[in-house]
């Protein structure tokens, strides 16, 4: 069966968006917007170092902005896009909340909860809810700012030390 990616494509773009204000505050750049039909409902971007807090994932900041656009903790008819494959904690949160579906840009193979690592939102069991997983959507764009984050803040740690070994 054919799947039409557009509007995941729209939305994850949307979710890059809130990746590069993360990239910008020099956070791990992770950005999450939440659908409700055609319409964001929220948008986030990682904050754990800005509101030194951490729980401040995307995935988190995002949830709680849907959770009071809606006047509900409950996300039925929702669907969570973000740039990383959510976390443990991030995907328990998801739970709870109830969206019916999670897209994401790129795997996270040593912590992802979604498939990655571990899946949690589609097919344990014991949990009272199950997400409907899309993976890989513009995983190549999501995974390069990552790359690109992480290889800046290696050679920045690189530089420095070697000036540390100067003094």
């Amino acid at each position: 069966m054919l799947r039409d990616f557009e509007p995941d494509t729209f939305f994850m773009q949307q979710a890059l968006r809130e990746a590069r204000k993360a990239y910008d505050a020099s956070e791990v750049p992770v950005g999450a917007v939440v659908v409700r039909g055609d319409k964001i409902i929220a948008r986030a971007w990682n904050q754990v170092e800005t509101l030194k807090d951490a729980t401040a994932h995307a995935e988190m900041l995002a949830l709680t902005a849907a959770q009071n656009a809606l006047g509900d903790w409950r996300l039925d008819g929702c669907t969570l896009y973000v740039t990383k494959e959510p976390c443990p904690m991030c995907a328990g949160a998801i739970i709870h909340c109830r969206p019916d579906k999670v897209v994401f840009g790129c795997p996270d193979p040593k912590g992802g909860a979604a498939g990655g690592w571990i899946n949690l939102l589609e097919s344990n069991p014991p949990l009272n809810h199950r997400c409907d997983i899309v993976a890989g959507v513009m995983q190549e764009e999501c995974l390069g700012i990552l790359q690109s984050f992480f290889r800046e803040a290696r050679e920045r740690k690189k530089t420095e030390q070697s000036e540390q070994k100067k003094d």
